[in-house]
């Protein structure tokens, strides 16, 4: 892994927060990189990605007992390692990622994988500055969610989605992400408001944090 890294903040929430929609409209009105897996974030040459996302949710995650979370794990590697790739790529540029490795490590908790051994070597790539985590209220998200028409195998505990198990797994997955980042500096923005006014306040963050 290369030496140097630049300096970059996270920005980070649960699903449905509002985080892809914030990172676009940063992403034209910013001075620095912005990082996802995202679709529309990603480079031609490595929408490799897209699929490897779309097998995972709908093979992996959507067959229980077919993988064992090993592999759920394993598979969500490649989009950790990608980040930690394209940010230090370019040492100079300070950056704004999208999630990082935080999420991806408590969805891969979440789905069995607590003692991954490749957990451990996430924890050792660069740290942030700052978190900035967008906060929303579960029965928020879940209506953004069109009432879980939406939800992948990945945002909600049981068979199918539901209120219920959708506002029980974004409680643990808020939980087990706020345990990951304990030791990082965070500011909390409410990501209830209009997109353009949560951007703003992010904005105004990351100002202060990269210059």
């Amino acid at each position: 892994m290369p030496e140097h890294h630049p300096a970059f903040c996270v920005l980070l929430g649960p699903d449905y927060a509002g985080k892809s929609s914030a990172l676009s409209l940063l992403r034209d009105t910013v001075p620095w990189r912005t990082l996802s897996v995202d679709d529309t974030h990603l480079a031609p040459e490595h929408t490799l990605l897209t699929s490897l996302r779309r097998d995972l949710v709908r093979e992996v995650a959507g067959r229980p007992g077919a993988w064992s979370p090993d592999f759920l794990a394993t598979m969500l590697q490649t989009a950790a390692v990608h980040l930690r790739d394209r940010l230090c790529a370019d040492p100079h540029t300070p950056a704004v990622v999208d999630s990082y490795y935080y999420k991806l490590l408590a969805k891969g908790r979440l789905a069995g994988a607590d003692d991954h051994a490749g957990f451990a070597w996430w924890r050792t790539f660069p740290q942030p500055r700052r978190v900035v985590y967008l906060d929303v209220r579960p029965a928020t998200a879940w209506r953004r969610s069109h009432d879980g028409r939406d939800l992948n195998r990945l945002e909600y505990y049981g068979p199918q989605p539901t209120a219920d198990g959708f506002t029980r797994y974004q409680g643990d997955l808020a939980k087990t992400m706020h345990d990951e980042i304990a030791h990082l500096p965070v500011t909390v923005i409410d990501g209830h408001g209009d997109p353009a006014q949560t951007a703003q306040a992010i904005r105004k963050v990351l100002a202060h944090e990269l210059g």
